[in-house]
């Protein structure tokens, strides 16, 4: 299992949000840089990088401080946040993020989410599933978990399966930021019931027993780092 030590930037700041609220922000630090060197030291191979401001506006995409992180940091990144379009994914890699995040557009835009994964391969894409308990089921939010959309997670998933799907992060948002544990049960029956994608299981690590029940290909460690509840080599640790 991979852990992917998280970063949230805005305003060129190290953030937390709770359960995806701009309106609750905790400050960690004011160099992202600085915090994503430090997660390399400790021996974290990937990073996973939020840019908040890109996500609420594309014009204020922060592609010079992913650049810096990406070259300072000398992991492998992937990153996203609001991305609309192909120029956007293209600006991205070429920054040198090893992948880039795609989440609403991946059920606003089905065919040309399935036009990018074909164009740049399905490694250099990750798509976003950030889902919402309803009626028995989860399904995918979009906008900003602002609104909840028709599509079961299942379905989601299978319909990107025939056009090389590797990558999946899916959060419970039910849990992210809350430290209240991770929804091991979701993510390790999707992870069974699809062995051909690497899931990222995400929302609510808080613990590392979290870790230890987890089966995904990997996971993403955010809050508890930051409020130190467990460090990073710790969780090395438990998944080696």
């Amino acid at each position: 299992m991979i852990v992917y030590p998280a970063i949230d930037v805005m305003d060129g700041k190290c953030v937390r949000l709770y359960k995806g609220d701009f309106g609750q922000q905790t400050t960690y630090s004011d160099s992202p840089e600085e915090v994503a060197v430090q997660f390399r030291k400790q021996g974290a191979k990937w990073l996973h990088l939020i840019d908040l401001d890109g996500a609420r506006s594309p014009e204020n995409r922060q592609l010079k401080v992913i650049k810096n992180i990406v070259s300072k940091s000398e992991m492998q990144v992937q990153t996203g946040g609001g991305i609309r379009s192909v120029e956007e994914v293209t600006n991205l890699l070429d920054t040198g993020v090893s992948r880039v995040i795609i989440g609403s557009l991946a059920t606003k835009e089905p065919e040309m989410v399935k036009d990018i994964i074909t164009s740049f391969g399905p490694d250099k894409i990750c798509l976003a599933a950030d889902v919402q308990s309803r009626d028995g089921d989860y399904f995918v939010a979009i906008s900003g978990w602002q609104e909840l959309s028709q599509i079961p997670l299942r379905s989601f998933i299978k319909d990107y399966i025939g056009v090389g799907l590797t990558h999946v992060l899916c959060t419970d948002i039910s849990r992210d930021g809350t430290l209240e544990g991770c929804n091991v049960n979701l993510c390790n029956t999707i992870q069974e019931e699809f062995p051909e994608i690497d899931l990222q299981a995400s929302g609510g690590v808080g613990s590392l027993n979290d870790l230890r029940q987890l089966s995904t290909a990997g996971v993403i460690v955010g809050k508890a780092l930051y409020e130190g509840t467990f460090t990073l080599s710790e969780a090395l640790e438990v998944v080696c």
